[in-house]
């Protein structure tokens, strides 16, 4: 006999959460693949120097050099740390995107395009519930 679960829960079922504090938002986003909406980030203007880290596990991932204001409503990075994460190819919405996933624990951060400013190309565009700012001292 087989069952069959929807992707989504047996993805989630293959990522750890590290952070036991995370709200049920931030697991959503993280290992359901959810989405904040846009604008409500308390990230999107922060404009300090710094670090952003994993809400799940603190890895680093971006450096305040890499952050832009790309209009989307979501906190936007124009490259991230070397390693910091894994890509897979999303379908979703009927549409190609590529998602990216903290290479330390997996959880789900965002989709990365290639409509971004300056010589990568790139916009990292990240659910700022996922991240964690750290100001430089």
């Amino acid at each position: 006999m087989f069952f069959y679960l929807p992707i989504k829960i047996i993805y989630a079922a293959t990522k750890k959460i590290i952070n036991q504090s995370l709200t049920n938002q931030q697991k959503d986003i993280m290992f359901n693949q959810g989405t904040e909406r846009a604008f409500t980030s308390s990230l999107l203007n922060e404009k300090r120097k710094g670090t952003y880290h994993c809400a799940n596990c603190g890895a680093l991932l971006f450096d305040s050099n890499a952050k832009y204001d790309s209009g989307t409503g979501w906190p936007s990075f124009t490259e991230a740390i070397p390693g910091a994460f894994n890509t897979k190819v999303d379908y979703s919405f009927g549409m190609k995107r590529i998602e990216y996933h903290c290479a330390n624990c997996g959880a789900h951060h965002g989709h990365v395009f290639a409509d971004g400013p300056g010589k990568t190309g790139k916009r990292f565009c990240n659910n700022g519930l996922c991240l964690i700012f750290k100001p430089s001292q």
